[in-house]
Parts: structure tokens; sequence; C-alpha cells
């Protein structure tokens, strides 16, 4: 068979497959599940309710701001307590909506998700990816990662490092301890319990000298996990450390100036 043809017939075939899965396998909205279109989309209803976050925003840590404050703008709680990363960004407020997509990511093994959120945080990491060396996931520690079977952020990881071309490390940092979850717990409480939970995996220093590392994680609350992050790889040599998130939660009226 000459190659065009070859390749005429592969391509046939994969749609005829792609065909077979949609009847086998009907694709279903990532927040709702409801049918639709395409896998690894969602409905147009549940589009118009994700809240994606949009400049203006505080230039360090991505919390949006009321109004426009200057190109370069940093927020008040930035300026009083500078975190160890340079930039973190959100693709999205985290809401009810928020909640359902990564709960569906995280329970419900919609791993053809991950392609998609990378779409997302490539998008909202736009001025992050080209200066950047190195994609790492925030850790989950090994009992939690047995009794979920994959670590989403991993995933989301894997998916950016292969859409952006940057080296993947699945391994860079490890959870040394079990914390707690963080859900409920005050910002002074979630800093305290992520406080020596994390370390280098050994070799991680030279892989990281003098690099641009970016942190990935589903949910940002109050920072506390990323920051924790964030001081072992600077501490270690990394010359920048940027995070970037599907969600994060934003306070009542935006970051103050």
């Amino acid at each position: 068979m000459a190659t065009g043809g070859f390749t005429a017939f592969l391509g046939a075939a994969r749609a005829g497959f792609s065909r077979f899965a949609d009847i086998a396998l009907p694709p279903l909205c990532l927040a709702c599940g409801e049918a639709v279109s395409g896998h690894a989309t969602v409905c147009g209803s549940c589009w118009r309710e994700i809240d994606f976050l949009e400049r203006p925003w505080c230039a360090v840590t991505g919390v949006p701001f009321p109004f426009e404050a200057g190109e370069g703008a940093v927020s008040a709680a930035a300026v009083a307590f500078p975190p160890s990363y340079a930039r973190a960004r959100a693709v999205m407020r985290y809401d009810d909506l928020a909640a359902r997509l990564i709960h569906r990511f995280k329970y419900s093994d919609r791993m053809e998700a991950a392609p998609a959120f990378a779409g997302w945080l490539a998008r909202i990491g736009a001025d992050i990816l080209p200066h950047a060396h190195i994609v790492a996931p925030v850790p989950l520690h090994r009992r939690r990662l047995i009794s979920r079977r994959f670590n989403q952020s991993a995933e989301l990881s894997r998916a950016l490092a292969r859409r952006s071309g940057l080296v993947y490390l699945p391994e860079l940092l490890q959870r040394v301890r079990a914390t707690r979850p963080q859900v409920g717990l005050s910002g002074d409480q979630r800093r305290r319990n992520v406080k020596g939970a994390f370390r280098l995996s050994p070799g991680g220093e030279a892989a990281i000298r003098g690099r641009h590392v970016v942190l990935v994680d589903d949910v940002m609350t109050t920072g506390a996990t990323a920051e924790a992050c964030a001081r072992v790889l600077v501490q270690a040599g990394a010359a920048e450390v940027s995070v970037l998130c599907l969600a994060r939660v934003v306070p009542a009226g935006g970051a103050s100036i």
C-alpha cells in the first residue's frame, strides 16, 4: 500500500474507532455529566457558569483586584508577606461548579479531563511557561496516593509538560508527613499543618539549581501548601518557582491594594 493510501487508511481507522468509542462511551460533560458533542469538554450551560479569572490581578498571587490597579500592581498581602513563589495563577474561582469539575476528576476517574485542563493551565500561564524549565506536581503522601490510586496534580503536570515541552519531574518533591486534610482549617492552621511536610527527592538539587520550576496543583485556598513546596525548592537552589492551579479561593471583594 502506498504511503498516502496507508496514511488515509490510518486516518479512517482512527475516525472509525473514535465513532465507535463515542457510541460505546458517549462523551459527557466534565462538570454535570450531561451528554456533549465531544470528549473532555463541558456543556454550554456549565461553560457559562465557570468563573474564569482574568486581569486585573495581583502580579504575585494572581488574586483578582476589584478594579484596575495598573500593570504589575501587587496586593497589600503580597507586600506584607511575600511568598516564596514568584507568581501564582489560577484558571477559575473556586465555587460550586469548580468543585464539581475537580471532584469528578479526582474521584470519578475522569482521566480524559487532564489534557483539557492542561490547556486551561497553559492559557493562564502564558506569561510563565515560556520562561520555565521544569513542571512538577504538589505531591500526595504515599498512603493517600494508595487510597486515591493517582495524584491528580501529577496528571495535570504530565499533560502540561507534554503540551509545553518542559521537563516533567513527577517525583521532584516528596510529602514525608501525612498531614490532616486542610478543609476547615484556618490560614494559620493550614500553615502549621504543612510545615516540614515536604522535602526534595534525592538528586533534586542538581535538577533544579538555577532553573525555573512550575508547581502544579488542583486547588489553592490560602496558598499554604504552595508556599511550603516553593520554600523547599528555593532553599535548594531553584532560580524561581511559579504556581499554576485549576482553581483558587478568592476573598470576598478580591485582593486589596
